[in-house]
Order: structure tokens, then C-alpha cells, then sequence
């Protein structure tokens, strides 16, 4: 079974997004404001890191600036991302929302910072996020109409009814995986599997190591590292109810071993995204500062007699 171009093409959008993407788009998900008076480049940085008293500190849950007292304690009436010590996480260990306000990312922690507890009813409402999501269905129609143009499973026919067979095919296997996984087999069997991002200062090498392990390891509710059952057991009964409404050559044990394969690639794909992503937008959000702040000290010079 050829992998549907449209994975190769969400593949290659996400790289191109994260060399190419404006520098702009960066800062609207991670938007910090010039304070009065101008602050120097380093003052700037210590700011990122939260080293600053009276500094700002992005809050990439509200998008708005949150202030940090000298002691290091965030606001405690915004959310954000802390550690266990409630210090502030730097900017480039932030993870936003939405990766360049579009990719969902509900289910990864910041690098360093302290997760909400998983439970059922925290894990279904990010399973309610992760498949409802307005873009879930973007990308479904980006891979149903790929996989009708090559014809990947030649009985759904092609045009508008082809089209159709695929999507919502390909919308019960994105459900039935991301409910299996983030919801009932990991609150069955207590098991955290949002994927928390290691983040700088480790080694790239060592990074993608942990990008690749995370598909195989989870966490348990009391933070210890463990198989992860619920989530490569969602991949296989995602496959075992699939073929009640597969045709017969799609439900074979090559085709069903393909798609799990594929589904393993995918997320290890998107993982990686999520774990280098921050890194990217804090290098444009901070070129992009100190160009505000020479813009705003060249201004100065001028209005001065």
C-alpha cells in the first residue's frame, strides 16, 4: 500500500514552515510588547529566560504578556508555563498551543514545566480537542483527496463519491486512535501519554533519540517512565475495528502491519516538530525584538533636539 502523497506533503509544509515561516506569524503566538523605556539586547534575553524581576514573561495559553514578580513567581490569576518551582519556562522550551497557529498541540508540556494530572476527565477533553479540531479536518481532506488521486484503494472509485469514501474512513481512524490512546486505555490503565518535550540545553542527538524512544515509552501518574500500552495499543485496535469497514484488501495482515507502520512514522514526524519547534520561534521572536528595539531607540535618537 503506497503511503498517500498527502502525508509527504504535510511533511514537507511543516520543514518548510519552520525554515521559511515570517517572523511575524511567530511573534503573533508568542507576542511580547517594547516596555517605555528601551531595554538593551541582554536585558532582553534575561527577560525570555524569566531572570528579569519585573520582567515579562510570554504566556503562549492566553497570548499575552503575564508579569513575573522579583521572587520569579508567575501571576498566579494567569496560566502559563512553570516549573515545579513555579519559575517561569524560557522562551525557546515553550510550547504553544497551536504550532504557527494552526497544528494542534494540545497534548505536548513545555520542556521543564508542571502538567495539569491526567485523569478521565482531563484526558477526555484533550481527546475532545485533538479529534474535533478545526484543522483535523484540513489535513483529513488534504490526505483523502491525495489518496483519491493515486487511487490507493482502487473499489472506492475516484471523483466526488472516491473522495468521500476516504474521508470519512480516514476521519474513524484519526478518532478511534486519538480516543483510544489519550483517553480510555490511558486512563485504564493510568498512563500520561502526552508527550513532553525535552528542549534545550540537551544535545540534538540526544533529542531526537528521545523523540523516537517516546513512541514506545509513557509515563505513569506518578511520573515514572513505562511501556506505552495505551498508546501503541490504540494504533493496533485502531486497525483491528478497521476492518469492519475497510474493504477485504485493505484489512489484510501486510496492509494492517503498512498502516501501523505508517501511524508510528507520522507521529514520530509531528513529535519531532513539536520538540524543535520552540527553538525556531524563539530565534525569530527575538531577532524580531531586537529589530522593534533598534527601530525604537533609532526613533528616539530623532525626536531628540
Amino acid at each position: 500500500m503506497p503511503l498517500p502523497i498527502g502525508v509527504y506533503l504535510y511533511a514537507l509544509a511543516c520543514v518548510a514552515m519552520l525554515l521559511a515561516c515570517p517572523p511575524l506569524l511567530l511573534a503573533e503566538q508568542f507576542p511580547s510588547t517594547l516596555p517605555d523605556a528601551p531595554l538593551s539586547v541582554v536585558q532582553m534575553r534575561a527577560a525570555d529566560a524569566g531572570t528579569e524581576s519585573s520582567s515579562l514573561a510570554l504566556d503562549p495559553q492566553t497570548e499575552s504578556p503575564t508579569p513575573v514578580q522579583s521572587d520569579g513567581m508567575t501571576n498566579p490569576a494567569v496560566k502559563g508555563p512553570a516549573d515545579a518551582n513555579a519559575n517561569p519556562v524560557p522562551l525557546e522550551r515553550r510550547e504553544p498551543q497551536r504550532i504557527l497557529g494552526l497544528m494542534p498541540n494540545f497534548r505536548t508540556v513545555s520542556g521543564g514545566a508542571s502538567a495539569p494530572p491526567p485523569g478521565w476527565k482531563y484526558n477526555l477533553t484533550v481527546a475532545n480537542q485533538q479529534a474535533l479540531d478545526y484543522s483535523s479536518f484540513i489535513f483529513l481532506g488534504l490526505t483523502s483527496l491525495s489518496a483519491e488521486g493515486i487511487n490507493t484503494h482502487p473499489v472506492f472509485g475516484k471523483g466526488p463519491e472516491g473522495f468521500t469514501d476516504y474521508a470519512w474512513r480516514g476521519f474513524l481512524d484519526k478518532t478511534d486512535n486519538t480516543y483510544l490512546s489519550a483517553w480510555l486505555l490511558s486512563s485504564a490503565l493510568h498512563e500520561d501519554t502526552r508527550y513532553y518535550a525535552l528542549g534545550s540545553p540537551h544535545r540534538i542527538v540526544t533529542r531526537v533519540f528521545y523523540v523516537i524512544s517516546q513512541q514506545a515509552v509513557a509515563r505513569t501518574y506518578g511520573g515514572r517512565n513505562t511501556p506505552n500500552i495505551a498508546g501503541l495499543g490504540g494504533k493496533v485496535l485502531t486497525q483491528v475495528f478497521s476492518q469492519a469497514y475497510y474493504p477485504p484488501s485493505a484489512t489484510t495482515f501486510e496492509a494492517l502491519a503498512t498502516k501501523f507502520g505508517y501511524s508510528v512514522m507520522r507521529d514520530v514526524g509531528l513529535s519531532a516538530v513539536r520538540e524543535f519547534y520552540p527553538d525556531v520561534a524563539a530565534h525569530y521572536i527575538r531577532k524580531h525584538r531586537e529589530k522593534l528595539l533598534r527601530l525604537q531607540q533609532q526613533l528616539q535618537q530623532r525626536q531628540q533636539p
